[in-house]
C-alpha cells in the first residue's frame, strides 16, 4: 500500500468513525489525515479541532469519541489522543517491513505508469553556437533533464529539443571575421570564444565590417554554400564542446536532439502568412507586429510581438511561434514544456497567448514555461570569475570534481582505482542536487563548503546514507542491491566503501 492510499484508507476510517461516534457526516479529505510530526507517530488526524467548534464540545473529548469507534488494527499500533486533540497513528511494523520488502523487488517502487500517456516536447539547454556554454546554461540543462526523466518515468512519450542559437547577425559577424583572418574554425571552442569577442570589437567599431557582416546573413539565409560552409564549422565546433559539457553533467541530450533556430527558419514565412490570414498582425514602425490582449507596458501602451523586423529578419518570437506550431502540427506533441530562465516569462505569456489565438495551443495542446531563477555567487550578485565573466560551465564542474576528490582524499579508506569515478559522482551530484533541493523559480547561492558538506541537506550525505541503506540490504541477503565497489587494497573484506560482504556480482 502507497503512502497516500494508507493516508486515504485512514481518512475514510476515520470518517466512518465519526459518523458512528458523533452522527456527523465528513468525507475522507475532511478526516485531514497528515504526516506527523518527527519522532510522534507515521500519520495525524486533524479533524477534532474543527468537529469541537461545529458541535460545541471539547477537542479531546471529540478525538476520544472519535478513537473509540476506529477500526484500523490492521493498519495502525492503537491510536493515541496526543495535545489538543490530534489523533495518532503509528503504522504496524510488520505492514512496513512487507511494503519495503515489495517496493525493494519493484523495479518501479510501487509507481504504476500514467493510464493516458501524453506526447511532451521539452525544450532545454539551448546555448548559443561559438560560445563556450557558462554558468547560466546549468540550470535549463538540470532542471529540463530532471523533468524529462519524471516524464519518462511516469510513461509519457518525450521528446527532448535543445533550441540551439546558431542563427542571425552575430554569425554574418562571425564568419565574416573568420573569412577576413583566412582561417577555420575547427580549433578548440576557447579559441572560438577569444574569436567571438574579437568579432564583436570589429562589429562595434568598423562600420565597413559591420555593413559586410549584415551582407553575409544576407547570404547566409539565402543559402550562399559558401557562407553555410563556414558557418557548418562553427556549429560543429561548439556541438563538440556541448556534448562534452552534457556528458560531463550526465544529461540526456545529444546531436540527435538539436533542433537549432536555423531548423525553423523556413517555416517562418508561413508563420507570417497564417498570422496575416488570420488577422493578427499590424504594421508598427515597419515592423510586422501582433499585440496579444491584455499586454501592456507602465503607461499603458500596448506591447507588441515583433515578428518580422522592418528590415525582412525575423527575431525570437517567429522563431517561438514556429517552434509551437511545427511541435504541435508536425509532431503531434500534447504538451510543450520550455527549461527556460523566468526573466523571459513575459515573452512565453505573450508568444502562449498568441499561439492561443491560431488555435496551435487548444484544450487539448497545452504549453508551459518552467521558469527559474539564477545562480548567484556567495556576494549576492550574479556568479562570476574575479575577473568579472561569465563563469565557464565546464570550468564549474571539473573544479566540483576537484573538490569532491579532496573531500574524499580525508576518507583514506577508498581503493586509489574508484577515487576517479566516485569523486566525478559526488561532485556533479553536489551540483545537480544545490540546485534541485530549493526553489526553482527563486535565485540560489551556489556555495562549494555548503554544496560538499558531509552531512545536513546535501548531496554528499544522502550519497553516503545511500550507500549505507544499500550495505544492509545486502546484509540481509539481496544480492540484486549489493555495491559494486572493489575489496580493500589488503585484499580483505567487507567492501571498503559500504561495508557489504562477499560475493560481488
Amino acid at each position: 500500500m502507497r503512502s497516500g492510499d494508507v493516508g486515504l484508507e485512514l481518512g475514510s476510517r476515520v470518517a466512518a468513525a465519526v459518523r458512528a461516534a458523533l452522527g456527523v457526516e465528513i468525507t475522507p479529505a475532511e478526516a485531514l489525515i497528515r504526516p506527523a510530526p518527527p519522532n510522534r507517530a507515521d500519520y495525524q488526524c486533524n479533524a477534532a479541532m474543527g468537529l469541537a467548534k461545529r458541535l460545541g464540545r471539547p477537542a479531546r473529548e471529540v478525538a476520544a469519541a472519535i478513537v473509540e469507534h476506529l477500526d484500523v488494527s490492521d493498519l495502525a499500533e492503537p491510536p493515541e489522543v496526543a495535545g489538543p486533540g490530534f489523533v495518532n497513528f503509528a503504522l504496524r511494523r510488520d505492514r512496513l517491513a512487507a511494503r519495503l520488502a515489495d517496493l525493494v523487488a519493484d523495479d518501479r517502487l510501487g509507481v504504476p505508469p500514467v493510464a493516458e500517456p501524453r506526447r511532451c516536447a521539452i525544450d532545454y539547454g539551448s546555448p548559443n553556437v561559438a560560445k563556450e556554454m557558462h554558468v547560466g546554461h546549468l540550470r535549463s540543462a538540470i532542471i529540463g533533464d530532471a523533468v524529462v526523466r519524471v516524464l519518462e518515468f511516469a510513461g509519457h512519450d518525450v521528446v527532448r529539443h535543445n533550441h540551439l542559437g546558431d542563427w542571425g547577425t552575430p554569425f554574418g559577424m562571425l564568419i565574416e571575421h573568420l573569412t577576413d583572418e583566412g582561417g577555420s574554425a575547427g580549433g578548440s571552442i576557447r579559441d572560438l570564444d577569444a574569436f567571438y569577442r574579437a568579432a564583436r570589437r570589429k562589429f562595434d567599431t568598423d562600420p565597413g565590417f559591420a555593413d559586410r557582416s549584415r551582407r553575409r546573413v544576407v547570404a547566409l539565409q539565402r543559402g550562399d554554400e559558401a557562407t553555410l560552409a563556414l558557418w557548418r564549422d562553427l556549429v560543429r565546433a561548439s556541438e563538440r564542446h556541448f556534448a562534452e559539457v552534457y556528458a560531463l553533467l550526465g544529461v540526456k541530450l545529444d546531436e540527435a536532439d538539436h533542433y537549432p533556430e536555423s531548423f525553423y527558419n523556413p517555416f517562418l514565412d508561413e508563420v507570417v502568412a497564417d498570422l496575416e490570414a488570420a488577422g493578427l498582425t499590424e504594421v508598427s514602425d515597419g515592423a510586422v507586429c501582433v499585440f496579444p490582449p491584455g499586454f501592456t507596458n507602465r503607461d499603458g501602451e500596448r506591447l507588441p510581438l515583433i515578428v518580422r523586423k522592418s528590415d525582412g529578419g525575423y527575431g525570437y518570437a517567429a522563431t517561438d511561434l514556429a517552434t509551437v506550431r511545427y511541435w504541435t502540427r508536425e509532431r503531434e506533441a500534447t504538451d510543450l514544456l520550455y527549461a527556460v530562465g523566468s526573466p523571459q516569462a513575459q515573452h512565453f505569456r505573450m508568444v502562449f497567448a498568441t499561439a492561443e489565438r491560431m488555435g496551435w495551443l487548444d484544450d487539448d495542446h497545452r504549453a508551459v514555461h518552467i521558469g527559474f531563477g539564477s545562480v548567484l555567487g556567495e556576494d549576492g550578485k550574479v556568479l562570476r570569475t574575479r575577473a568579472g565573466a561569465s563563469v565557464k560551465l565546464v570550468d564549474l564542474l571539473r573544479e566540483a570534481v576537484d573538490r569532491a576528490a579532496e573531500v574524499l582524499s580525508r576518507r583514506g579508506e577508498l581503493p586509489e582505482e574508484l577515487r576517479g569515478p566516485v569523486a566525478r559522482a559526488v561532485g556533479i551530484g553536489a551540483v545537480k542536487y544545490a540546485d534541485l533541493s530549493g526553489d526553482r523559480e527563486k535565485d540560489y547561492v551556489f556555495a562549494w563548503d555548503r554544496m560538499l558538506a558531509l552531512e545536513g541537506n546535501t548531496s554528499v550525505y544522502l550519497q553516503y546514507a545511500n550507500a549505507r541503506a544499500r550495505s544492509v540490504v545486502a546484509r540481509a541477503g539481496r544480492t540484486g542491491a549489493r555495491c559494486r565497489w572493489t575489496p580493500r587494497p589488503s585484499g580483505r573484506w567487507p567492501c571498503s566503501w559500504c561495508g557489504c560482504p562477499p560475493p560481488w556480482p
